[in-house]
């Protein structure tokens, strides 16, 4: 599959078969995080994989929409320097987590990028530094509606480019 296929397929998925990801696809997944560009290639995050039920539920509590997270069977958090000090490491990131979304697609896997609203608990439960914050999980898994992977039928609400895109320079609002 090629990166413009697997954009175009890329859906947030929040159900899943509960089938196991083997450790092979697992590491391909977290290499493709590893893979990502970063600033200066700081390469400023940590992973922490998760597949520990429990956890996952205990994860779930702390988000307002993260209700889907106990279902999934993988998870990776991604901890970062203060974002508030190093504002760069929320696009590097959001990189690594893209590619990894990305590599899942290419292997059957769906994916959904989980917000922690209340993360307070999440240090003391998975047990980083005081020098690492948590900046996002996404959830991994094999979607429970197989057609989750496909090109979407329908737009997905997104805006034409001809509404976001500027040439050159801004000359006001687009739409």
């Amino acid at each position: 599959m090629n990166v413009l296929d697997a954009i175009r397929r890329k859906r947030a998925v929040r159900q899943y078969r509960g089938e196991p990801l083997p450790p092979n696809v697992v590491e391909e997944i977290l290499w493709a995080g590893r893979r990502s560009q970063s600033s200066k290639n700081s390469q400023p995050w940590h992973f922490v994989a998760i597949q520990d039920r429990e956890t996952l539920k205990a994860l779930s509590e702390m988000g307002d929409y993260a209700k889907w997270l106990p279902d999934v069977d993988l998870a990776v958090v991604i901890l970062t320097p203060d974002p508030k000090a190093y504002y760069w490491v929320m696009f590097d990131a959001g990189q690594a987590a893209a590619y990894m979304q990305l590599a899942a697609v290419e292997l059957g896997v769906g994916s959904c990028i989980a917000t922690l609203h209340r993360p307070e608990g999440s240090r003391a439960l998975l047990g980083y530094t005081d020098d690492l914050y948590l900046t996002m999980l996404v959830g991994f898994g094999y979607p429970a509606d197989p057609s989750a992977l496909e090109p979407a039928s329908r737009p997905g609400g997104r805006k034409p480019l001809d509404e976001l895109v500027h040439w050159e320079k801004w000359e006001g609002e687009k739409g």
